[in-house]
């Protein structure tokens, strides 16, 4: 694989997983900004509701996305880290 060792490849992958949530993160708060808890509307506002609405399904569609990667990111992680282990192991027994 173009010379690059598992951990190294790991540690890439790892980055681009971890970027994408990032920026998936960051574009949620930004969307989520304009959510309200809770809205006291009279039938003039009917608009405004709308538009909560639709706020949060775009929330709800991005939740799934957010969780996978998520869990992506944790598990390359705990990749990353048995793999240093086992070199740093195997690198104690002199092989």
């Amino acid at each position: 694989m173009l010379g690059l060792s598992s951990l190294t490849a790991l540690l890439i992958l790892w980055s681009a997983v971890t970027a994408v949530l990032v920026i998936l993160l960051v574009y949620r708060s930004i969307v989520g900004m304009k959510e309200d808890d809770q809205l006291f509307l009279d039938p003039a506002e009917s608009s405004l509701e709308a538009e909560q609405r639709a706020i949060l399904t775009k929330l709800d569609r991005l939740a799934p996305y957010t969780k996978g990667l998520s869990v992506a990111s944790g598990a390359l992680l705990l990749a990353i880290l048995g793999v240093w282990i086992y070199r740093g192991m195997h690198a104690l027994d002199g092989g």
